[in-house]
């Protein structure tokens, strides 16, 4: 029923004896409320006769404890060649990427922990990652995928990891390629007006220089102590200058 429903389209089914294993669901039961509930009504034994309100919680319950057991589920063989399967037909979407030409994207979390983000797309080739597509699955928590499912994935299949793609797209004016040095002068500007506000916030526009005040005062008291003195230091009097 839950792989049924629209929205779901990224998750595998989980075989019917890995959730009745008791091993396989550790500590999900301090994670999950109604957490019994929850898994009668995954493993289709659900017969609790309650009011319409309290049905929508355990439902709730039971698609957050689904997701929790989906993440481990597909880091063991048997989920991984389900997910496998799921990636060839590109159920999970294509890398939006021009240079990667179509290839598949795989879902994956930021974090393991629910709640945190929400699950994002990652393409071999460009490895990078994207949102998905459809408002029905941006909202899936990534942490019932994980953030190592798809390291897994390309470690136990080495084969299926695709030619990385080093293709970059090349600015052009008029059919001119754009001449590097003006690239250079944009990225030294770029950088330059990060610094300076990186100096603002920290209340150094210009540590570098003197206040126009105290270096013009420096001036004007090093001519007056100059003043009365020959090359070595003597005091030139009124006779000497007559001479």
């Amino acid at each position: 029923m839950f792989i049924s429903s629209r929205g779901n389209e990224y998750f595998c089914e989980i075989d019917e004896d890995y959730l009745t294993d008791r091993f396989n669901l550790t500590g999900l039961n301090t994670d999950v409320q109604y957490y019994q509930y929850s898994l009668d009504m995954v493993t289709d034994v659900f017969d609790l006769d309650c009011d319409d309100e309290m049905r929508d919680q355990i439902e709730k319950s039971a698609r957050h404890l689904y997701g929790l057991v989906h993440a481990r589920y597909i880091t063991t063989t048997r989920g991984l060649a389900k997910m496998l399967e799921k990636y060839k037909k590109g159920d999970f979407g294509k890398c939006p990427r021009v240079d990667c030409k179509s290839g598949h994207l795989l879902p994956t979390g930021m974090a393991d922990i629910p709640n945190v983000q929400f699950v994002k797309l990652y393409c071999a080739k460009c490895e990078d990652l994207y949102n998905p597509k459809s408002s029905r699955h941006s909202t899936i928590d990534g942490a019932y995928f994980g953030s190592s499912f798809q390291n897994i994935l390309f470690q136990v299949y080495p084969a299926l990891v695709p030619e990385k793609s080093i293709a970059r797209y090349e600015p052009k004016i008029f059919g001119f390629k754009v001449h590097a040095a003006a690239a250079l002068q944009r990225w030294q500007d770029k950088r330059r007006e990060e610094m300076q506000g990186r100096l603002k916030i920290a209340g150094l526009e210009n540590p570098f220089s003197l206040p126009a005040e105290s270096a013009d005062g420096d001036m004007e008291e090093d001519d007056d102590d100059g003043e009365g003195f020959d090359g070595e230091g003597m005091e030139i009097g009124d006779d000497a200058v007559a001479q």
